[in-house]
């Protein structure tokens, strides 16, 4: 398997020639990439309420680093629309579905209808190739969310099928002053011998860790570039759409304002010397760049070494912001400076503050099942001296991850209560009621990993981390869960249908990670 030179392996004996028991899947079987049209940068669509976008998916090329690749696109396009809208407005998407997969598209963190939201099995039927589905689209709250299939999301996700959409506030000032919005979405993709790495057909590979990739992206892009003024504030919007990579964002230096996360506005306005950031998270963050220069764009973690325990800094340089010397205007400074407290969100949740320190109303366990893995992984993951950290930042074990698929490794999400299983729990709730859940992620399970949990179609908030009243508040619908920690969250059940909590490592959840949450 291929792997970064600065990330070591544990190869164990008698692996070497062990292959995973899937057929390997690359999209189009043996189409040439220069037969297809090569995919364009993405283009901004304003709708209106009752406009109506056509989404069709398909094979595109996809030129990264001088390579050409066969890979997916909606539109012809990579990533798909910015779909821009005022808030509630409703739209009509026609999805035509022109991949070799069945397929379906889920409106990640919209409170919308449920029959649209796109979850096979649950609220509709696949949608086959060359077949389509009509959704009807309400955004109910500004901010920044995102589309991507509900099927095989390691595969189709992976290879370009993603999108953002952006709703807009009615209040001009809802995100306070920047010269300029960039709107950026995070990837990594894994290649082998210059191609995309394969995928399992039957079931997905890399289930351990997830598809960890070796070459990042930005917009679908090696390198993101960025040119601007001496002292310009802008404004980032931050999607994670990687299938299992944890970001830690810098700017070398420039001071990073948080002003919001998954849904809208963050109530107490903080300054942070990073953007720490899950796989399906998003945040909005201002940026002021103060002097003219080069200013990396930089993921910047401690790795681990899970043999021995140790950990070492590794930085990835995703792009760069040149600031030239002519200054911006307006002068933006004494604005960037003001942390603001955001009176409306902190009276929306005092609607739910007596509910912080109640019980549970439901408890879930975060674990795994492995036990048929190939035995050399067995007995290397029951060595005392293994070393699981609370969040993984890198993929130190890419062959025993390679090896394990859907088929050998079964995560868990397990009711504490009644002890059933992923698709087995049914949490069943009255429309209005406000919902406690704790999520426990077992440090001493066969591999325990730090898991983002999404729940679709509701908001929560998260009260607690192992007993510490969370200083933050912002609405939210996925969290990440590291191991070892427990986590509250209040939820807003405000939104009849039947609702997916799943992990949303892609490899996690086609293993079985996802249970039902039922609002009456």
């Amino acid at each position: 398997m291929p792997m970064r030179p600065d990330m070591p392996d544990m190869m164990l004996p008698g692996m070497a020639d062990y292959r995973p028991p899937l057929t390997p899947f690359r999209p189009g079987a043996g189409v040439d990439p220069a037969s297809l049209a090569e995919a364009r940068p993405n283009e901004m669509v304003h709708l209106a309420d009752g406009d109506t976008l056509v989404l069709a998916s398909g094979l595109v090329r996809r030129t990264i680093d001088g390579k050409s690749f066969v890979m997916y696109g909606f539109n012809g396009q990579y990533p798909g629309p910015l779909i821009r809208v005022d808030a509630n407005t409703t739209v009509v998407v026609a999805f035509v579905n022109g991949v070799e997969l069945p397929s379906t598209i889920h409106w990640h963190g919209v409170r919308l209808d449920n029959r649209f939201d796109g979850v096979p099995g649950v609220t509709q039927e696949l949608v086959a190739p060359g077949e389509r589905f009509v959704y009807r689209v309400h955004f109910p709250d500004p901010g920044i969310y995102w589309y991507h299939p509900h099927h095989r999301e390691d595969i189709q996700q992976e290879l370009g099928l993603y999108g953002n959409m952006l709703v807009d506030s009615p209040d001009q000032a809802f995100w306070g002053p920047a010269h300029r919005d960039e709107i950026l979405m995070l990837d990594d993709l894994l290649v082998q011998d210059g191609e995309i790495a394969p995928f399992g057909l039957e079931a997905s590979n890399h289930t351990l860790m997830g598809r960890f990739g070796n070459v990042m992206l930005v917009n679908g892009e090696p390198e993101y570039r960025l040119r601007i003024r001496r002292g310009e504030v802008v404004r980032f919007f931050f999607t994670n759409v990687s299938n299992t990579r944890m970001f830690n964002l810098g700017f070398g230096g420039a001071p990073i304002k948080v002003v919001g996360g998954d849904i809208g506005r963050i109530e107490r306005e903080a300054f942070a010397p990073g953007v720490v950031i899950a796989p399906a998270e998003r945040y909005v963050v201002a940026v002021r760049f103060d002097r003219a220069g080069r200013f990396p764009v930089v993921n910047r973690v401690q790795a681990v070494d899970h043999w021995l325990g140790e950990f070492y800094p590794t930085a990835d340089t995703l792009g760069w912001v040149t600031v030239g010397e002519e200054a911006a205007t307006p002068d933006l400074t004494e604005a960037f400076e003001r942390l603001r407290h955001n009176e409306d969100v902190t009276t929306d949740v005092a609607r739910y503050r007596e509910h912080f320190d109640r019980a549970p109303d439901f408890e879930a366990v975060l674990t795994i099942h492995a036990g048929d893995l190939p035995q050399g992984v067995i007995q290397y993951m029951s060595i005392d001296t293994t070393y699981f950290p609370p969040v993984e930042w890198n993929d130190a074990m890419p062959m025993m991850n390679w090896v394990s698929n859907g088929a050998n490794t079964r995560w868990i999400l397990r009711d504490a209560r009644s002890g059933r299983e992923n698709m087995d729990v049914d949490w069943t709730v009255d429309r209005g009621a406000v919902v406690k859940i704790r999520l426990r992620n077992d440090a001493k399970a066969f591999h325990p990993m730090s898991h983002p949990i999404h729940l679709h179609g509701q908001r929560f908030l998260v009260v607690e981390r192992d007993g510490v009243r969370n200083p933050h508040f912002v609405w939210k619908e996925t969290v990440l869960v590291p191991v070892g920690t427990t986590v509250d969250l209040l939820v807003d059940a405000s939104n009849p249908g039947r609702w997916m909590l799943h992990c949303h490592i892609a490899e996690h959840l086609e293993a079985g990670m996802k249970l039902l949450l039922t609002v009456r």
